[in-house]
């Protein structure tokens, strides 16, 4: 009964966030270490408010005897980051009307739900690539300071585009409603007004940029492939970020609008569907990092076939590059290229984040080398791996727990059974 009394005591003190003891101890089974990707047993990691202090082998004794101790039955992980989600978006056969039902306010209640799903599919740190109103900087804001519990997000705010492009918010509407967007709605044409959409996104409290460098598949406009950004363009869109402090993440499908990107000095590339071998090699030379988003490739795959999910136009595409995205990550694994995780949330449900381990371990990559790049090496791409992407002293106590003592089945990694985040459990 006393056991039992403390671990309630114990839950409710880092579901509050309090601590009335100096320290809490979460005691794993098996603890996987995110640089070497290698699996340790039985280990401790020992928290100070919101960061790891220390993590040693279980037997090991210190100076904080007086401490909570959470058992967590499986494998500790760090808590798990996607670099590409949407939480303002929710897939459904309705959503090329919402820009004309949705207010602001309507978009911010869903996103908060979808930061809610993805917190506990274990992942505690996500980019938000693209939103609408700003919601998502509002509530990166809400949830630094507390109001609202979810990941940690650094968000792009309103993704970049040409005027056509496939981030121009009046793609399919009628010419009634059409207009001319300009860089305050992250519409460009020339290198000046590339340069003050940069400064726009800063304004508006942005942590990085994204851009469009070629069609997409969700937006109505014919071509999924095209580049969509000249060179002068690109170059002056890197050059503002750097003087800003932002990296840029380029969405891209087609060969040449990735290439005009990579030269331009990107930080990445989304989706990279038909990379080229000449791509990689800039990729691999320049250490662009390549973010494959399989299950996003793998849903819009399976949509395209139910018919009126998508438009016509839209459906086209769909088919044609959703089933290439796993190819293409497949053959870039093999050649070196750094890549990292993320999933497009938002182009499917929510918290589902966790099944792109799956796609990509059927893709060729072991499950460690999996979980590496949605830990050790998503927080290099973050450039915040000081604070994230591993479970060492100083980074914050982010701690995504499984069922299980090894990492050889992928599926093992859709279950948390428990979920930390800066020492504050989230779920168990």
């Amino acid at each position: 009964m006393r056991q039992k009394q403390l671990l309630l005591i114990a839950l409710s003190s880092m579901l509050c966030g309090t601590s009335f003891a100096a320290t809490k101890i979460v005691r794993c089974e098996a603890l996987f270490d995110a640089k070497t990707a290698k699996v340790s047993k039985n280990m401790d990691i020992v928290i100070d408010g919101e960061r790891i202090t220390a993590v040693r082998a279980s037997s090991a004794t210190g100076s904080d005897e007086s401490a909570i101790v959470q058992q967590a039955a499986g494998l500790c992980l760090p808590g798990l980051i996607d670099l590409h989600t949407h939480l303002t978006s929710e897939p459904s056969g309705q959503s090329y009307t919402e820009a004309y039902r949705l207010n602001p306010p309507d978009l911010a209640y869903r996103a908060e739900a979808n930061g809610m799903k993805t917190l506990r599919a274990g992942f505690t740190t996500i980019r938000d690539l693209g939103d609408s109103g700003g919601v998502s900087v509002s509530l990166r804001n809400a949830i630094k300071a507390g109001t609202v519990l979810g990941p940690r997000i650094f968000t792009a705010g309103k993704a970049i585009a040409t005027t056509g492009g496939h981030a121009d918010p009046t793609n399919g509407t009628s010419l009634r409603f059409m207009g001319a967007p300009g860089p305050d709605m992250g519409v460009i044409n020339g290198p000046d007004e590339a340069a003050e959409a940069v400064r726009q996104r800063y304004k508006e409290g942005s942590d990085l940029i994204k851009i469009t460098a070629t069609g997409g598949v969700l937006s109505v406009a014919k071509n999924g492939l095209n580049p969509q950004f000249n060179q002068v363009e690109l170059n002056a869109i890197v050059t503002t970020a750097k003087d800003y402090g932002f990296a840029v993440a380029a969405h891209a499908h087609g060969p040449e609008g990735m290439k005009r990107a990579v030269l331009a000095g990107v930080t990445s590339i989304e989706h990279g569907t038909f990379m080229t071998p000449e791509v990689m090699s800039l990729m691999k030379e320049r250490g662009t990092w390549f973010i494959p988003t399989l299950m996003a490739g793998a849903w819009v795959a399976e949509k395209a076939q139910e018919p009126g999910f998508y438009l016509p136009i839209v459906a086209a595409k769909a088919r044609a590059i959703g089933p290439q995205i796993a190819k293409t990550l497949a053959a870039a694994y093999k050649v070196g290229v750094p890549i990292a995780f993320g999933t497009d949330a938002g182009v499917y449900p929510h918290g589902q984040n966790a099944r792109e381990f799956e796609l990509l371990a059927k893709a060729g990559v072991p499950v460690p080398v999996t979980v590496q790049m949605a830990t050790y090496f998503a927080a290099q791409v973050l450039d915040e791996s000081a604070n994230i992407g591993e479970l060492a002293p100083g980074n914050y106590a982010d701690i995504t727990v499984v069922a299980s003592d090894s990492l050889e089945d992928a599926k093992r990694l859709m279950q948390p059974i428990m979920v930390i985040k800066g020492g504050v459990l989230v779920t168990n």
